[in-house]
């Protein structure tokens, strides 16, 4: 090649280096405040300084191993290089083919993965955070990538009534999806304060309440999101009512707009019997598990338990619980039976694919909690939920060194 051709090629590239360096320097100090948002304006609250959220039991901290900085474990996280286990390529699904709904007291489940469930009660069909997109992120095919395929191919789907949507992580709040069941069904959607936002940006109408506020179907209905707690016990509402009730955890879209909305749980009455969704959550001060079950009995709790490894070893994070922490909320709900989810579907964290489940066993044993009323389940996995029922048990000797091998 001619020398000076050489050169102008290499200064041409140079160049063009030097430029994109620039840009990327430019786009760290223009566009995350461009990318912040404002999704709620309101009173400040307990929980609310009058521009961001907060746990009033204690801050989010990133889950840095000790002896490492924050920047290096998100550089490690990013490039893959932080010596995780390997995950399996694709997991097996029977998908299921869910009927039009349920019985007039009866419940049935089936869990989609991740946090989705489809749980029909009393002719209700509601879906908790539903994802069915292939990449839990905001620039795909990049970002954490679905190994096992949805339980239910959303085109099977029986008509949908009410979602429920927990906060706006990528992993929770997946428009894509949120699209596709609005125009097909126009279901109802209660969240939590200014999520509705982001929802009413897309086209897709929302409920968002705060912490201890409620809405009965008949509101939702009539289109009346303020109408809460209009009434003062469930026997006096009509179809159902949804609580939005305090969870311990943290809520962003583009890192910039950090807690600008709410992350929280759901008890919802119906008339088949109560259900709990703990949404994506942290252990915090345990307590929001407590106020949930003083609502009344729950017949279906659905309980995170995955993504909570960060480093060989660890047994938790600040955001998200692990089953040792799964089953303490399960006892303090005084729930009948519980669905784990949270796991098994992206890759969010350094745990082995099948270390939650496989540790979640161990603690139950610990518990004496019979095997039936918290059992890891398959995606797509049809469950009829039994009644209300207090089983009382004792607690045998616990084998933790066998806990903490499962890596």
């Amino acid at each position: 090649m001619d020398r000076s051709l050489f050169l102008r090629i290499a200064r041409a590239i140079g160049t063009s280096l030097f430029f994109i360096v620039v840009a990327l320097c430019l786009a760290i100090t223009i566009v995350p405040p461009f990318l912040d948002r404002i999704y709620y304006e309101g009173p400040v609250s307990r929980h609310y300084d009058g521009a961001h959220f907060f746990n009033p039991d204690g801050a989010i901290e990133p889950p840095v191993q000790p002896g490492r900085s924050r920047h290096g474990f998100v550089a490690r996280w990013l490039l893959g290089s932080d010596d995780r286990p390997d995950w399996p390529d694709a997991v097996a699904v029977r998908q299921a083919r869910p009927a039009p709904f349920a019985a007039p007291r009866g419940m049935k489940a089936i869990w989609v993965g991740h946090a989705t469930v489809l749980v029909q009660a009393a002719g209700l069909n509601i879906l908790t955070d539903p994802v069915w997109s292939d990449h839990a992120s905001p620039l795909p095919p990049f970002g954490p990538k679905r190994v096992a395929k949805p339980g239910i191919a959303i085109e099977k789907l029986p008509k949908i009534d009410l979602i429920l949507i927990s906060h706006n992580h990528y992993d929770h709040l997946d428009l894509p999806t949120l699209k596709t069941l609005w125009a097909r069904d126009k279901p109802k959607i209660v969240t939590s304060l200014g999520n509705d936002a982001l929802l009413k940006a897309h086209g897709i109408a929302a409920t968002a309440l705060d912490w201890g506020q409620s809405v009965t179907g008949a509101a939702l209905n009539d289109l009346v999101p303020q109408a809460v707690i209009q009434c003062e016990t469930y026997e006096h509402c009509p179809d159902y009512r949804v609580h939005v009730t305090r969870n311990h955890h943290w809520s962003s879209r583009w890192g910039t707009d950090r807690n600008r909305a709410l992350w929280s749980s759901f008890f919802i009455e119906t008339r088949a019997g109560n259900i709990f969704f703990a949404g994506d959550t942290g252990a915090g001060d345990m307590r929001w598990a407590d106020e949930a079950a003083r609502i009344g009995p729950i017949r279906l709790a659905l309980i995170p338990i995955g993504a909570f490894r960060f480093w060989p070893g660890q047994m938790q994070s600040d955001a998200h619980i692990g089953p040792r922490q799964a089953v303490e909320v399960f006892e303090r709900l005084r729930a009948s039976t519980a669905i784990p989810i949270h796991w098994g579907t992206f890759r969010l964290s350094y745990e082995k694919w099948d270390t939650p489940p496989r540790m979640l066993e161990h603690y139950l044993r610990c518990e004496g909690i019979p095997r039936s009323r918290f059992a890891p389940v398959k995606i797509g996995q049809e469950i009829m939920v039994p009644t209300v029922s207090s089983v009382p048990h004792e607690k045998p000797s616990c084998d933790e060194r066998a806990i903490k091998a499962l890596q």
